[in-house]
């Protein structure tokens, strides 16, 4: 990996899910490093992802050498070696990556993960990949996405929509999302109206086209 970046992720284990979330990345156009411990599938990945290795990701100096600490997220998305995804829970959490997701084949292994230190762990089938991409390389905290690509995200605002209300900032005109719902610290959620101002560390609950979703919590 030519540069490594804090809005970069890593991407551990290239079976049907962490397959999914690679490629969701991809299509989002975000940057990130897939590693599995397996050549023959990361040869196979090699024509479609730009930076795919091979590597023992248990290993945390073998990890460090990739930079995989300077990245801001990882997912481990290995299932069937339960003892390499523990493993490599911990070697992460040794390296002090920010924030760890991890899957889990059951609940047992779940606990597992938790205590070893996963920040999240899904129980996810390869259709839930394009959720985790979302989750873990935007300011988004949850993402819906409804069959019709119409999307509804909880997520943190952008400078532009703070210390304004939200009639000042044309958020549909410009972005075409709409903010539906605002919680302020240590309070319940609020329908927004065009009176809200919008404060920071207030969480928003926002709706929209998909991709107008995704463009506007890549805002900074």
């Amino acid at each position: 990996m030519a540069e490594t970046r804090i809005d970069a992720v890593a991407i551990i284990g290239l079976g049907r899910f962490g397959t999914a979330v690679a490629r969701e990345l991809a299509r989002m156009g975000r940057d990130f490093l897939a590693i599995d411990e397996k050549m023959e599938i990361v040869q196979q990945m090699a024509d479609e992802f730009a930076n795919v290795v091979q590597a023992d990701s248990t290993n945390p100096a073998t990890l460090r050498r990739l930079g995989v600490h300077e990245l801001g997220a990882a997912v481990v998305a290995i299932g069937s070696d339960l003892e390499a995804s523990v493993l490599t829970v911990l070697a992460l959490s040794e390296l002090g990556v920010p924030v760890i997701w991890a899957k889990a084949v059951n609940d047992r292994h779940k606990r597992i993960l938790q205590r070893t230190g996963a920040h999240h762990v899904v129980m996810p089938e390869a259709d839930r990949g394009r959720r985790v991409a979302h989750l873990v390389s935007t300011r988004m905290m949850d993402f819906i996405e409804l069959d019709d690509g119409y999307a509804f995200v909880k997520t943190t605002p952008p400078d532009v929509l703070v210390g304004k209300p939200l009639s000042d900032t044309h958020i549909r005109e410009k972005f075409g999302v709409t903010v539906v719902g605002v919680k302020r610290p240590g309070e319940c959620f609020t329908y927004a109206t065009e009176a809200t101002v919008v404060q920071r560390g207030d969480i928003l609950i926002v709706s929209g086209p998909t991709e107008k979703v995704e463009r506007f919590t890549q805002l900074a």
